[in-house]
């Protein structure tokens, strides 16, 4: 895809194909999607993405934000006649994103090899469970698997009990966000190559990937991180804190800011106590300190502690719910939320695109529209399907 489409954003020269459902795939979409590039995200006709049905409220909103500034048809890839509008589509598209069990693409006979055949530029964006190759491709994979597999769920909880969750679907949106950049790169080297590639992002992968040094540790020193509940083990100050009022957050486990920390709540002695002189000393005595440091925040307002702490130089911070997130002047400047206007949904809140970009920032044009609502529209436009042939492909139930 050369020409420019009408939405502004980095990516208004990029065309994606977005064959996913649920989460990693689409959240990968909508990375591209977010910042200008033209996402036609193609589903059943019979149903759609699962996502649409999903989420909280008696109205699910979460379709809104997965799907926002996409164009969505459909073309049902069982059948020949929607697998050749797909390949038709590919033939004028950068990148097809697809988050199926492996395996899937090519029993619609829709592989690598075949849109390669169609479009030698194309990059395929595969996001699954356990990658495309390995004895455990094959698996079904959710991001619940995906972040237990990792690593990452052994770590989260309290020390006393079975490992928990964060309350979000963090694997799917780590291994979108590195599908996301490993296209944006593909597409980078295309330039000089002129070759598309594959893209493979497994979310056990993902996950591993941030897990900081859990694998150096044990395979040097023998250890095994394990659950430290709201605090991380060995980094202290760095918790949750009760207040009179609530509850804060504050970090001061630097050395230099565990001096302005101790300097501001009168407690200047402890700079030079051995119990916390340095981080390691710190870490050794981090109950002690969170004890104490409890102590003294528990009979002060949020308001109240917060304030030092800015005054200070000490990094703190309330713990945000969507209410209070809503109500801070701190994301109204920033537009950190918008709203969108929806056909069917009254004040529809979102976050808004991420990252900034200062010259060609990306923006949410409209929420997730309905199942096959631009069919006309991207048919018409890019494969030439007149009237005639639009009712022939609902007829025979294609889209």
């Amino acid at each position: 895809m050369t020409e420019l489409n009408a939405r502004a954003g980095a990516l208004n020269d990029t065309r994606v194909i977005e064959l996913g459902q649920l989460i990693a795939g689409p959240f990968c979409g909508q990375l591209f999607a977010d910042h200008g590039a033209d996402v036609i995200k193609v589903e059943a006709p019979d149903q759609g993405d699962p996502l649409r049905t999903w989420g909280r409220g008696e109205i699910p909103t979460w379709w809104a934000v997965a799907a926002r500034n996409k164009r969505c048809v459909t073309a049902d890839m069982r059948k020949p006649e929607g697998r050749d509008i797909v390949l038709r589509l590919v033939e004028q598209t950068d990148v097809l994103i697809e988050n199926f069990r492996p395996g899937t693409l090519e029993k619609w006979g829709l592989g690598y090899d075949v849109l390669k055949a169609r479009n030698p530029r194309i990059v395929l964006v595969r996001v699954s469970g356990y990658g495309q190759t390995g004895p455990y491709s094959p698996r079904a994979g959710y991001a619940s698997v995906g972040e237990a597999m990792g690593g990452m769920r052994y770590l989260c909880g309290e020390p006393d009990r079975p490992p928990s969750r964060a309350g979000l679907s963090l694997g799917d949106t780590l291994a979108a966000s590195f599908a996301f950049m490993g296209a944006l790169m593909a597409l980078k080297e295309r330039d000089r190559s002129g070759e598309g590639q594959i893209v493979d992002s497994a979310i056990y992968e993902a996950v591993l990937a941030v897990m900081e040094a859990t694998i150096p540790e044990y395979s040097v020193n023998g250890e095994i991180r394990g659950r430290s509940g709201a605090k991380l083990a060995g980094i202290a100050p760095s918790n949750v804190y009760p207040c009179a009022d609530g509850a804060i957050l504050i970090a001061a486990n630097q050395d230099s800011v565990f001096d302005r920390f101790c300097t501001a709540i009168g407690r200047a002695e402890w700079i030079e106590d051995p119990r916390f002189i340095d981080h390691r000393a710190r870490g050794a005595h981090q109950d002690l300190l969170d004890d104490l440091i409890g102590a003294w925040t528990q009979s002060r307002t949020m308001a109240e502690v917060e304030a030092l702490m800015t005054e200070s130089g000490v990094p703190a911070g309330r713990v945000n719910r969507a209410p209070e997130m809503l109500a801070d002047p701190h994301f109204a400047a920033r537009q950190s939320i918008v709203d969108v206007e929806h056909p069917m949904i009254a004040n529809l809140k979102m976050q808004n695109v991420f990252p900034r970009l200062s010259r060609t920032p990306g923006e949410v044009a409209w929420p997730g529209p309905a199942l096959g609502a631009h069919n006309c529209e991207v048919y018409g436009a890019l494969l030439g399907a007149d009237d005639a042939q639009l009712a022939a492909w609902r007829a025979a139930k294609v889209i």
